[in-house]
């Protein structure tokens, strides 16, 4: 027993020995400094966090800085992403700066650069869901934008441009080395993408984003340099004013302790960095395929009037144009074409991706559900080209070119041993009239023979025993309809003007 004791204490004393000696090794190198906490870091269970970390004197310097001129809320806490609030439709400038340190990306020095402005949405479910979203907003605001670009306000822009297929899109080049502000409107509300609710609803928030791209070895602006965005809330037009209102009256309830947690409200938005839009399809767009802003962008069309000659206001030697109808093979082109043509401009960015069989195809439900019940209507007729019929059609000979006829049945006749022969063409033109009065008479009867309503001083019809009647809207109103007239004119007194006579 005694030596299982002597054996304990012989094993004791030298683990003690041991770790006191290990004791004093770490001492030596803490008292010496030999101590690095880059040796610890060395270690491998650290080597992999420290591989993601930058570099201790390269601090990420962006080469570019995109302010919003728009107060953030003060209703937002410390470590959370800034919320600003817009009014619809309201211009809101987005300065564009230069943050290049000297000697910082040479390339594009003196040289534009391309910036893409979006409206995305903020939350991850609604990004997944965007193409439907949109597509539903489209049938609910036919032929608006969600976001456009103020021109007239804008400064440094050049060569703005939209796509009607990208309805949230706008995108220009620009000069680092100017002065250059971008003023934008946003026109989607953030209510019109939640689900209905009794008693209110809260609106979902969007993203303002803008990606900037440099030129390539073959001139497209293709390389991306630099991309920033904010989040916002959109109210209708004074609503964002109201909503700021409130969040500051609710912070200056808060105790001293609780506004700590929130951040200060500031006069703009700086619009953070982040990675590019992922939908890289508008990065190669060209001018075909993305039509240029211009200050005064109206779409030109010639409107139809009263005075056309046909049932479908064709006119005769005049510019209006023909109510034609659109066929089936008509592509994407001239489907817009003919939008234009037939004064359904307003809807030409709504259908930018309808050919001719596309449109044909739609119901007189689905274009009364699309654009109202009026131009709904008014689109479904013209697509089946229904024309209005006129109110009252006559039909007029001229006089010399009926007795050219009629000589030549009566050499016909004689050549022919007195055999009549209904070969012979009388040559009417049809006069489709539609106010019944003298005024578009005369201009009707000038538009077909190719003189100036000026030159027809007066109309006159034959009556009994060869007397001459002046016409007046009266008399206009009670002829019949499908009426045939031969023509005759007579030049007037005193004047370079004719009488025109109908017989």
């Amino acid at each position: 027993m005694a030596w299982v004791l002597k054996m304990d204490e012989a094993i004791e004393s030298g683990l003690v020995h041991d770790f006191d000696s290990s004791l004093s090794g770490i001492g030596q190198e803490l008292v010496s400094g030999a101590y690095s906490m880059s040796d610890v870091l060395a270690l491998p269970i650290f080597k992999q966090e420290d591989s993601n970390l930058p570099p201790e004197n390269e601090t990420k310097h962006p080469p570019f800085q995109y302010v919003l001129y728009a107060a953030t809320s003060p209703a937002v806490k410390l470590h959370d992403e800034t919320l600003t609030y817009l009014n619809q439709g309201q211009s809101y400038e987005v300065r564009m700066l230069d943050n290049r340190k000297i000697g910082d990306l040479p390339e594009i020095s003196g040289k534009m650069v391309k910036s893409i402005v979006r409206v995305v949405f903020h939350d991850r479910r609604l990004q997944y869901t965007e193409h439907q979203q949109l597509e539903g907003w489209k049938w609910n605001r036919p032929g608006d934008r969600l976001l456009d670009l103020d021109i007239p306000m804008s400064v440094g822009i050049i060569d703005p441009r939209t796509n009607p297929a990208q309805l949230n899109t706008i995108e220009f080049l620009w000069d680092p080395a100017k002065r250059t502000s971008a003023f934008i409107q946003v026109h989607c509300i953030s209510t019109e993408f939640t689900p209905r609710k009794h008693g209110g609803e809260k609106g979902v928030p969007f993203r303002i984003q803008i990606d900037t791209f440099k030129q390539n070895e073959t001139g497209e602006y293709t390389d991306h340099l630099h991309s920033a965005s904010c989040q916002i809330k959109v109210f209708k037009p004074k609503g964002a004013d109201r909503k700021q209102k409130t969040d500051r009256e609710k912070m200056e309830k808060r105790t001293a302790q609780e506004k700590e947690k929130y951040q200060p409200s500031y006069e703009t938005t700086i619009l953070t960095e982040c990675s590019p839009w992922p939908d890289n399809a508008y990065v190669n767009s060209s001018p075909s395929t993305t039509p240029a802003f211009t200050s005064g962008q109206v779409s030109t069309y010639s409107v139809p009037d009263s005075n056309s000659s046909s049932p479908n206001h064709q006119g005769e030697g005049t510019t209006q144009f023909v109510v034609e109808q659109l066929c089936p093979t008509a592509t994407i082109q001239e489907a817009q074409q003919w939008l234009h043509k037939n004064r359904f401009s307003t809807y030409a960015r709504l259908f930018s991706n309808f050919s001719g069989s596309d449109l044909l195809k739609l119901t007189r439900d689905d274009l009364v559900q699309i654009c109202g019940s009026a131009d709904g209507i008014r689109l479904f007729n013209a697509l089946k080209a229904r024309s209005v019929r006129p109110r009252l059609t006559i039909y007029v000979c001229q006089e010399s070119q009926h007795a050219r006829s009629i000589s030549q049945l009566a050499s016909l006749q004689d050549n022919e041993n007195g055999e009549g022969d209904s070969r012979a063409i009388y040559v009417y033109h049809a006069i489709y009239l539609e106010e019944l009065t003298t005024a578009e008479l005369a201009k009707k009867i000038a538009t077909i023979f190719s003189i100036s309503q000026n030159q027809i001083n007066q109309v006159y019809r034959q009556g009994p025993t060869g007397i001459h009647v002046l016409v007046s809207d009266q008399m206009v109103h009670n002829f019949q309809d499908e009426s045939c007239f031969v023509i005759s004119t007579v030049k007037a007194e005193n004047t370079e003007g004719y009488h025109v006579i109908l017989k």
